[in-house]
């Protein structure tokens, strides 16, 4: 088996670099708005801002932010070798800004009845990361 394949034969996991910079800022105080405006490419400053737009029931915003850190993780996902399928683990922190906005997308889309895009959403965080979907499911 070579390594760039899984035990399944699928490829491999994919592991985001850590995004030390957005994760510094939040951990000084800064708010998501803050760190989404100086690290625009962060999945995790826009997840954030999903997840408190949607709390606050603003769900039109959440769908938005969540589309962004949506987009946003993909390129990143893609820099990182990964070719549009396989495992993305929740257990890779840096994964988690991706996995979360994925998650917020579809729990617009889904709130918004917008099916189709929540039914893929959801299918594709399930296939990206079981774990992820168990948790933040």
């Amino acid at each position: 088996m070579s390594i760039h394949e899984n035990l399944l034969g699928g490829p491999p996991p994919t592991h985001l670099p850590a995004e030390t910079g957005p994760l510094e800022l939040l951990a000084s105080g800064a708010t998501p708005a803050e760190v989404a405006a100086k690290f625009p490419t962060s999945s995790l400053a826009w997840a954030q801002l999903a997840d408190d737009a949607f709390v606050a029931g603003r769900t039109i915003e959440s769908y938005a932010y969540a589309r962004t850190g949506y987009h946003r993780g993909l390129d990143a996902l893609r820099r990182s070798g990964w070719k549009g399928h396989g495992p993305v683990p929740w257990e890779h922190e840096p994964n988690r800004g991706f996995l979360r906005a994925l998650h917020a997308l579809a729990r617009a889309a889904g709130a918004i009845e917008e099916k189709d895009e929540y039914e893929r959403c959801t299918q594709f965080l399930r296939d990206s990361s079981p774990t992820a979907a168990d948790t933040l499911g």
